[in-house]
């Protein structure tokens, strides 16, 4: 699994391919890909709050048990999920994301305060309180794989910059798409985002301790609203798909924009 939403992109690199089982998420540079992408709130990540944030605020679920997978160095869902979930688990592949992440949650950085901000108007985030305090209490870190995610198991759910960032093959993307819904109990609410068309993403590693960090380019399946739309189709309803252009001051170059879809688990007859 991809351990974070991958969108930083330090230096140009040949297109990566590869299995997900290939790729060297335990030395991600988790730091770095916080202050590439999270130090300031960005347009494209204000428009997905406010979609995600008026999705969930509509939801009835009070007191869930919310599961974020692969959440690497972004917060913000686990933010958009507080109203519903007196408990959120953080499911994530990166050893080194676990760590920073089992950091951040105990007190996290005032740079996410513009992102609750955004979510914090409505009515249900707005009974939250202090959400600093809400994620220290509420979040706990698992190291999990998303193909090992147990079906069924959680009552709502976020999965961002994923299942098309984790893999060159779109059979793994569709794979983790599909494994992410159904591990949410029927009648789930949930919220996933995608990187649009992207052609793989670099990010510095560390191969050796000895040496300074190099820049390495993980893969991406470069997908769009159709390819997403047809894997939800077997596993969910009442979905809600809107593209988000990538702006003027786009995170890196080698995508198109940004993805984002709402919706309940399970499939629309029911089965």
């Amino acid at each position: 699994m991809r351990p974070s939403t991958p969108r930083a992109d330090p230096d140009a690199h040949p297109a990566a391919h590869g299995r997900n089982d290939e790729q060297p998420w335990d030395l991600f540079d988790t730091d770095y890909y916080w202050a590439h992408n999270y130090r300031t709130l960005q347009d494209v990540d204000q428009r997905i709050l406010r979609f995600i944030g008026e999705f969930f605020d509509r939801q009835p679920l009070r007191g869930g048990h919310g599961i974020d997978v692969g959440t690497g160095a972004n917060l913000y869902p686990v933010l958009a999920m507080l109203p519903l979930c007196q408990a959120v688990t953080l499911w994530e592949w990166s050893r080194k994301n676990a760590q920073w992440l089992g950091r951040e949650v105990a007190h996290y950085r005032p740079e996410w305060d513009p992102f609750w901000a955004e979510l914090v108007d409505r009515p249900s985030y707005t009974a939250v309180g202090d959400p600093r305090l809400a994620v220290a209490d509420r979040a706990h870190v698992r190291h999990g794989h998303v193909f090992h995610l147990p079906r069924h198991t959680w009552d709502a759910g976020t999965m961002f910059f994923v299942a098309e960032s984790m893999s060159a093959l779109p059979e793994e993307f569709e794979r983790a798409l599909c494994r992410f819904v159904q591990s949410l109990r029927p009648g789930a609410p949930f919220a996933a985002a995608f990187m649009e068309g992207s052609e793989g993403y670099s990010v510095p590693v560390v191969f050796d301790e000895a040496l300074p960090p190099v820049s390495y380019q993980f893969p991406a399946v470069p997908v769009g609203v159709d390819d997403v739309a047809r894997c939800l189709a077997t596993v969910a309803h009442t979905v809600d798909i809107q593209r988000i252009d990538r702006g003027d001051k786009p995170l890196r170059e080698g995508y198109t924009g940004m993805i984002v879809a709402v919706g309940t688990a399970g499939p629309p007859n029911g089965a």
